[in-house]
């Protein structure tokens, strides 16, 4: 059902059914302690919605609270009545995994059997759980930037995901070298990971992590002669990873090739040929919390 609404929103967007202003974000100075508000019209939907995202809070495990927390206020368009509000830290988990899949589904090869996960968190288990529904995924190269990490996430995938072979690794190299599919799902502060000779001719990148100017998780020259394909073009080269690029000159905004809805909408083709490398960047937009919010709101009534 998520995947099939992040889908409609992207076709919204696209179609100029959605208003959605910049996001606010309020940091405590000198942290990353704080923030994000993001706040949305679904003109067809006939909903508005306002998500409030903190995070950077260390401390809150001690006194029984995760390090952030998300929260989804969904209001009637017509009358500007709240109908509900909810936990949103499931619902950005599960939207943000539909888009790598939805990426994944119009931008990797059909054939594509194998995905390098990149930080294996929550995040990398959604975007797995979400890509083997739209892909016959068959191998997957772990990374994370601990044994533990890996570990657990091989402990706790394998048996959720049967007939998939999942394959720890010493270094993000290796699993990048190996993948038809690639997922950069880390907190993307610490140096860039990807470098453009690891990928093989055709390999799909879905950038997960990097929704903030300072986060990065793809080294720059890894967009050039890509077909990069955002979310939203606007947002990317302010806050993504394709912002990077773009500022270091490395491709200009100009050359973006898509946004995603417009691949959806038949407006422009997605993959042309099997060895293109493509990317695609998503900081996340209101409309992906908004169509999901509404389609659990509704289910539930």
């Amino acid at each position: 059902d998520i995947l099939e609404s992040v889908e409609n929103g992207y076709r919204s967007f696209s179609s100029g059914l959605v208003v959605q202003p910049d996001f606010m974000t309020i940091v405590k100075p000198g942290t990353h302690t704080g923030f994000d508000f993001k706040g949305g019209l679904d003109l067809g939907g006939g909903y508005i919605t306002i998500k409030s995202s903190s995070g950077g809070y260390p401390d809150n495990p001690k006194i029984g609270l995760p390090t952030g927390m998300n929260t989804v206020f969904l209001y009637e368009a017509d009358t500007s009545a709240l109908k509900c509000i909810m936990d949103g830290t499931w619902i950005t988990g599960c939207r943000t995994a539909a888009a790598g899949a939805i990426s994944v589904k119009y931008l990797s090869r059909k054939d594509s059997s194998s995905i390098c996960i990149i930080g294996a968190g929550n995040q990398g288990r959604r975007q797995l759980r979400a890509m083997a529904r739209v892909r016959n995924i068959t191998d997957v190269y772990v990374w994370g930037y601990s044994e533990d990490e890996i570990t657990s996430y091989i402990a706790d995938m394998s048996p959720e995901l049967h007939g998939i072979k999942f394959h720890p690794c010493s270094s993000a190299e290796e699993g990048v070298r190996k993948a038809d599919i690639v997922v950069t799902a880390t907190i993307g502060r610490r140096a860039p990971i990807v470098k453009r000779e690891w990928l093989k001719p055709g390999t799909h990148i879905a950038a997960i992590g990097a929704d903030m100017p300072d986060k990065q998780e793809l080294c720059t020259d890894v967009f050039k002669g890509a077909k990069v394909v955002n979310d939203s073009i606007k947002l990317c080269v302010k806050n993504g990873e394709t912002h990077h690029a773009v500022d270091e000159g490395v491709i200009k905004a100009e050359e973006i090739y898509a946004e995603i809805g417009d691949i959806i909408l038949g407006k422009k083709p997605g993959r042309e040929n099997d060895d293109e490398i493509t990317i695609f960047d998503t900081v996340g937009m209101a409309i992906q919390d908004n169509v999901t919010a509404v389609s659990l709101y509704n289910m539930a009534v």
